[in-house]
């Protein structure tokens, strides 16, 4: 429970004092055995912490009331579809890239799994990966996917991954055997792969202000190189694509669990891709254009993202799609009406030329499957052949709804999504006019 929002709320609608205190004393009811004095003095406090703050917005001083507000939109998370890697998701990310600007030989611009910068004569790649939301009581389960996840991000770029960090925080009711269990994974990671954590922050969610024991960390990874990244911008036309079998990471250990498939979660426990990597590396990546891991929205979003970044045309073979994903996890998938493709599998992707594929081929089918899936051809936008022809391959508004909650929620497309749009854009605006008024302060100064 967010007392600081659930307070905010009521006081932003005009809701009396009084009452305000005594919905707060209720919900806290529902998580401390505090007495009734302590209860009735903690809603008090919270009540007069949120309106000092909401008065923040109506500071004389412009420059205060522009630092400490921020441009709202109007529009949420959950009903734009961030974080649900579809086509909402993908748009924010593409305004927050532009917000970030900077110098960087593949930044955030690229849609790329990570950034990489130039430095002492070689190259440093940088990713971080957030946690599955679904994943807050299943904490080891947690750590070793988001660990696996970072390391993944660094190591398609051609990097080798040196060190890990972690950002943990745990609510107020939080059993600290989270924090332990959390660290677990991602440390049976760093020692299977030979990269350690070195690492990290410890905090609460909220601190004194929310209750509960919701579970949220990221985990990131910082890797190497002397040869340029292998950036998705990299793929050519007559380009050959290869993805290695995927048993899942994160997501599909959620899909099992809260459908009760849970001897698929053993499935997801491997550094198969990491090794996947470490033989591709020792066998030479130069005949490698672009490598990628398959997991924001599946091969639906992945494709759209890389087809965008190098303005090539993406051409799969459904059945070889099929067939790069495990028997078990596919088998899952099938039952509960999911769609392989618009989930993250997390195969190894890579783009190459053809004369290139028999070598990489046989490298990788030292430690994993692998399968010819595609071609890149000259043009835009991704298709699949299959039984039924040509058809698009394109992102959901969300990603396939691989959770009872989830499909009630649904992936359409809302219908005045050019609207919500627009004020994005409108908000996206002021945030940029307000980093350049902070910066020419600053430099003022």
């Amino acid at each position: 429970m967010d007392l600081e929002g659930f307070a905010r709320r009521r006081i932003l609608k005009g809701v009396e004092e009084e009452e305000v205190i005594n919905a707060l004393e209720a919900g806290i009811r529902e998580f401390k055995n505090w007495s009734k004095g302590k209860r009735r003095d903690f809603s008090k406090a919270v009540y007069h912490e949120v309106k000092k703050s909401i008065a923040a917005r109506e500071l004389r001083d412009p420059f205060l009331r522009r630092l400490l507000s921020f441009p709202e939109s109007k529009v949420s998370m959950g009903e734009f579809g961030v974080g649900s890697r579809g086509e909402g998701d993908f748009y924010v990310h593409r305004k927050l890239a532009e917000l970030i600007g900077g110098k960087a030989l593949v930044g955030p611009r690229e849609m790329d799994d990570g950034g990489v910068v130039a430095a002492n004569g070689g190259y440093v790649t940088l990713a971080i990966d957030g946690v599955h939301s679904r994943l807050s009581d299943f904490p080891f389960v947690a750590g070793f996917h988001v660990a696996r996840a970072a390391l993944r991000d660094v190591q398609v770029m051609g990097a080798k991954p040196v060190a890990m960090m972690s950002d943990l925080h745990l609510a107020d009711d939080g059993d600290v055997g989270k924090l332990f269990d959390f660290t677990a994974g991602v440390s049976t990671v760093g020692e299977l792969t030979g990269v350690p954590l070195v690492s990290g922050s410890t905090l609460r969610i909220g601190g004194d202000m929310v209750f509960g024991d919701r579970l949220v960390a990221a985990v990131g990874a910082v890797g190497v190189s002397e040869e340029p990244p292998k950036a998705r911008k990299n793929a050519r036309e007559g380009d050959v694509i290869l993805m290695t079998r995927g048993s899942g990471g994160g997501t599909i250990a959620t899909v099992a669990i809260y459908n009760g498939y849970y001897e698929v979660v053993k499935e997801t426990i491997n550094v198969e891709f990491h090794e996947a990597c470490e033989k591709l590396y020792r066998g030479g990546l130069d005949g490698i254009h672009a490598m990628s891991d398959v997991t924001n929205g599946g091969i639906r979003g992945d494709a759209s993202e890389i087809s965008q970044t190098s303005g090539k045309r993406l051409v799969f073979y459904e059945e070889a799609l099929y067939r790069a994903v495990n028997p078990r996890v596919l088998e899952m998938l099938q039952e509960l009406e999911i769609d392989p493709l618009g989930i993250s599998t997390d195969s190894l992707l890579v783009i190459l030329p053809e004369d290139e594929v028999q070598r990489i081929v046989k490298t990788l089918r030292r430690v994993t499957r692998v399968y010819e899936v595609g071609r890149v051809e000259y043009g835009e936008g991704a298709v699949i052949l299959g039984d039924e022809g040509e058809e698009k391959l394109e992102p959901l508004f969300r990603e396939s709804p691989y959770t009872k909650v989830k499909k009630v929620v649904g992936d359409r497309k809302p219908r005045n999504i050019m609207k919500m749009k627009s004020l994005i854009e409108a908000s996206w605006l002021k945030s940029m006019h307000k980093k350049r008024e902070i910066l020419s302060h600053i430099r003022r100064s």
